[in-house]
């Protein structure tokens, strides 16, 4: 490779000087124990990617009301707490660096997953379409129930204590996930929020929750070791927005305020009806395939930018030397490739991840792709 900055090339994030440009994407794997506690398991999963510049974990919902999916992790028990300690243990002791991802899924559940099989919560009484993911198998998406104002408070202050048990934890720092249709996406899209009081109809009301959960966050943190993810194009989850283009612009100016460690952009192009109306909303960027969302928000945002979204080696490479991201996270090929930095640095094949062990399970496909040191043994 050239000298200019590129995937591996140290990058300071925070207060981290990290060794490469590489993260790892916050991946949903469903194989936390009972009690939605992590393990020695997760502790060797993540360990073997510690080469990674930064790891964002899964998703780890803030309370028991926050849950959508079976044997995903918490951070509101103590019991998760030690859990995820031999995790931060295990990749510290390899030279890593880890946040957490703090995580409510807002309607994007069903009441046997909730407290006493009550209805989840959402900015309003409207049902995404589709089938929640149960211990019973798929069943039919119900109506949440719209949050009153007066519990909006309390919403937040779940958020504030997932950041003090993350602190607790031994994490380097907490990311906010405010992507993909959950609970602070539902609030700031239109789509999903059609409330009237001081939480909906305006952007700025509809960005509120956001911008008050990360005052809470950082208020444990510190704003440098703190990052928020958002997906200003996505549609997963029945999400829509009328105006995303100044939503999204919106928000991501109003989080400059308390200078983030990082803002992490899920880029659109792995949905190609989704580019197409991003590219319409934003004008003449349709021209650029790699890191659209970046490069739309690059003027707008005045830190860090981590964008995710189906990059290969030359993809990664190019957005970071066009200077549109600072840093490229990957998912699937992080799932296939533990030691994807070095692979990536010598050019060499990459393990093919295997879909259907993504999601639950045990070992195979978790903790048994082989590294180039195997493989060539």
């Amino acid at each position: 490779m050239s000298n200019e900055v590129n995937l591996l090339s140290p990058v300071k994030v925070g207060p981290y000087e990290l060794r490469n440009r590489l993260v790892m994407a916050p991946l949903t794997r469903n194989r936390a124990r009972a009690g939605n506690v992590p393990g020695a398991l997760n502790a060797n999963y993540y360990a073997q990617r510690a080469s990674a510049g930064l790891i964002i974990t899964e998703a780890s919902q803030v309370s028991p009301q926050g849950l959508g999916y079976p044997s995903t992790p918490g951070i509101y028990s103590q019991e998760q707490v030690e859990g995820w300690r031999l995790v931060t243990n295990a990749v510290h002791e390899r030279g890593g660096r880890i946040f957490l991802q703090l995580w409510h899924v807002g309607r994007i559940s069903h009441p046997s997953l909730q407290p006493d099989g009550a209805l989840p919560v959402a900015p309003s009484a409207i049902a995404p379409e589709g089938e929640a993911s149960t211990y019973e198998g798929q069943q039919p998406f119900v109506t949440p129930r719209a949050l009153e104002t007066d519990e909006i408070p309390g919403i937040v202050e779940q958020y504030r204590q997932g950041a003090e048990n993350a602190l607790a934890a031994g994490f380097d720092g907490v990311e906010i996930h405010s992507a993909n249709g959950y609970l602070l996406d539902q609030f700031l899209q239109d789509g999903s929020n059609q409330r009237t009081d001081q939480y909906g109809g305006s952007i700025e009301n509809r960005a509120r929750l956001l911008l008050e959960v990360t005052e809470a966050v950082t208020s444990v943190w510190g704003a440098e070791r703190v990052g928020v993810r958002l997906s200003p194009t996505g549609t997963f989850n029945s999400m829509y927005d009328s105006n995303p283009a100044a939503l999204f612009s919106y928000v991501a100016s109003a989080l400059n305020r308390f200078g983030l460690a990082y803002l992490h952009l899920v880029e659109p192009r792995a949905d190609a009806d989704a580019l197409k109306r991003w590219a319409k909303d934003i004008g003449n960027l349709n021209d650029k395939e790699v890191g659209l969302a970046a490069r739309y928000f690059r003027p707008i945002f005045t830190g860090t930018i981590i964008s995710a979204g189906g990059y290969d080696r030359e993809q990664g490479n190019a957005v970071i030397a066009a200077g549109d991201a600072d840093l490229v996270a990957y998912g699937r090929l992080f799932i296939a490739n533990p030691d994807l930095p070095e692979r990536f640095a010598l050019n060499a094949p990459l393990n093919t991840p295997d879909r259907s062990t993504f999601y639950g399970g045990d070992e195979r496909g978790y903790i048994d792709y082989p590294s180039l040191e195997l493989q060539s043994a």
